[in-house]
């Protein structure tokens, strides 16, 4: 993934993303997609989780997916391969140092990246750079501060600031969904647009229960005990309390509830059709 990246590398960080990518499509991704002979800009593309929704929205256009992890973009690879799709062609690159002639590329696309980054402006701006006068920019980010769930816990309240705080200590910014108006507009774009786009979960939808509240949400907090402890956050007993807390907001009586944010913005220059790109 990239710089700062809190959640590790591991198997099952990589399956918690791909998890998180499949309950998520519809939700996200709905109202993107590149038209055909577009060039496309996929920043910091991880293990690929979002890059196979991506491809397949736009099986016409062409996909450049970049990582600074050469072991994300093996796993990235083999994603695609999987999926038997052929239109994406992997990189290894840093979005501060970008290996791409200024004017690239037609649309970039960044996704839960710019929280993880200690200048996100700067890279918006670097990002800037690659496109074509009039094309656009979409990024998607999360909130961890939108989050509440029932029944209501403290210490799963606390387990969530801390990977926040954790997040803060290592130069990102985990609320940065709430940010994204701001940061785009600041980088220069123009027309921005910014749509929160709610997951809500109760007993009445199952599969976003596993595969949301349990499996990427839960899942994620839960992936960073260690480090928490470690770094005195929080005593491990408090912090399993939390995550327990969390895992009851999936049963039956249980609601949970999230909200991400996905803004798009085009390149100042000649009038660019943002909505063959992205609705946010």
């Amino acid at each position: 993934m990239t710089r700062g990246y809190v959640h590790g590398y591991d198997l099952r960080e990589a399956i918690r993303l791909q998890d998180q990518a499949g309950v998520l499509a519809d939700l996200l991704h709905h109202d993107t997609a590149y038209p055909g002979g577009s060039r496309v800009l996929e920043a910091g593309c991880g293990v690929g989780a979002q890059t196979v929704t991506l491809a397949r929205n736009s099986p016409d256009a062409r996909i450049v997916s970049i990582d600074i992890s050469t072991e994300s973009l093996k796993a990235a690879r083999a994603a695609v391969d999987k999926a038997g799709i052929a239109n994406v062609e992997f990189l290894q690159a840093d979005i501060f140092s970008l290996p791409f002639e200024p004017e690239s590329f037609d649309h970039v696309f960044v996704c839960f990246v710019l929280e993880h980054l200690p200048q996100p402006a700067e890279a918006l701006r670097a990002l800037k750079r690659t496109l074509k006068p009039g094309g656009a920019l979409t990024a998607i980010e999360g909130d961890h501060g939108s989050t509440f769930f029932y029944p209501d816990c403290n210490k799963a309240r606390t387990a969530i600031r801390c990977l926040v705080d954790l997040q803060r200590a290592a130069g990102g910014n985990a609320n940065i969904g709430r940010e994204l108006y701001p940061l785009l507009t600041g980088a220069g774009f123009e027309a921005v647009r910014v749509s929160p786009r709610m997951v809500y979960v109760d007993g009445s939808n199952p599969q976003l229960v596993e595969g949301f509240t349990k499996k990427t949400f839960t899942a994620m907090i839960e992936g960073v005990r260690k480090p928490v402890v470690e770094a005195g956050l929080m005593g491990a007993a408090d912090f399993d309390t939390g995550v327990r807390s969390l895992r009851r907001a999936a049963g039956a009586d249980g609601v949970f509830c999230y909200t991400f944010f996905k803004g798009a913005g085009l390149k100042p220059g000649p009038s660019g059709d943002v909505s063959q790109g992205d609705r946010p």
